[in-house]
């Protein structure tokens, strides 16, 4: 099968045409620079320029394909909505070139979509169109694709990590490196889900050979993590004290990820690696984290 992917270059999606060039698909990625061309070329990958701003070229890199994953997403959260507002117009705009043919459409969204209220386990049966997390766009734009009768396919996913990549944790273990401080809200007994990246690549694939149209997956390999285990960890590792904060001080602390730091967001995988055959084999979000390189971390 030939695919084309948005995102081949990043921190999952360069994964992805890893186990899709393993399997023997055609891989066809996208990127914007000279240097994404050469490392998708050396890799034996057919590069196609475009950009998530310009929908024309990211539905001509479809147009030569028999299935489209877009794994791509701007990670700028100084901009978030309007990240999630982008990446709505791009499934719309692949969608509607889709229209009429039987050619999968799998998009990326995350597990919070499958929770209505606080603290309830997400499950793949469940959409919330009214999560407090702006990536809802997604799957709205995803669903409306649906009922046009595209075969839309959704991955969700989970704090993605390896030792150099943590999802949202990341910015958040910048926070407290910033601040001297790793803090979690009120007794911290709020969870994060997780997944190794390599299992979540390896579950991309999964979804594009075995999965149904209309389906939903959660790339969930721990069901949640208490924040306040995983700011334990982020304490030791970078030699700051671990404090508890009230809700009242979490905006000041945490600016734009207060929101996210206070949610409960647990996360089940369980139909997930019935349907597909998925088991997770991957570190722990907590092994990553006391096997990282923090010397490193930019903020």
């Amino acid at each position: 099968m030939k695919v084309f992917i948005t995102g081949a270059t990043g921190f999952i999606g360069s994964r992805i045409v890893d186990e899709l060039l393993k399997l023997n698909h055609k891989v066809i990625g996208l990127t914007r620079s000279d240097l994404g061309a050469s490392i998708l070329e050396k890799k034996g990958a057919e590069a196609h320029f475009g950009t998530l701003e310009d929908c024309d070229s990211i539905v001509k890199g479809a147009d030569k394909a028999d299935a489209v994953i877009h794994a791509a997403f701007d990670h700028n959260f100084a901009n978030f909505v309007e990240n999630c507002n982008k990446d709505k117009r791009v499934i719309e705009a692949v969608g509607k070139s889709l229209v009429g043919s039987s050619r999968p459409l799998i998009i990326t969204s995350g597990t919070p979509m499958g929770s209505l209220k606080d603290g309830d386990i997400a499950k793949e049966n469940v959409f919330n169109p009214n999560s407090f997390n702006p990536r809802v766009a997604t799957e709205i734009a995803g669903n409306a694709m649906r009922d046009l009768g595209v075969d839309v396919r959704v991955a969700r996913l989970p704090q993605v990590h390896n030792t150099e990549k943590q999802g949202l944790i990341t910015p958040l273990i910048n926070i407290s490196k910033a601040k001297g401080l790793a803090a979690y809200i009120g007794n911290g007994d709020n969870h994060f889900p997780a997944a190794n990246v390599e299992d979540v690549a390896k579950l991309y694939t999964l979804i594009l050979e075995k999965g149904e149209k209309g389906g939903v997956y959660n790339a969930v390999a721990e069901e949640g993590i208490p924040i306040k285990r995983i700011m334990q960890e982020i304490g030791v590792r970078l030699n700051i004290p671990v404090k508890s904060l009230p809700k009242e001080e979490a905006e000041e602390h945490f600016g734009w990820l207060a929101r996210i730091v206070s949610a409960n967001m647990l996360a089940s995988s369980e139909w997930t690696r019935k349907t597909l055959d998925w088991n997770p084999t991957g570190t722990t979000l907590l092994e990553d984290l006391a096997n990282m390189d923090y010397s490193k971390l930019n903020y």
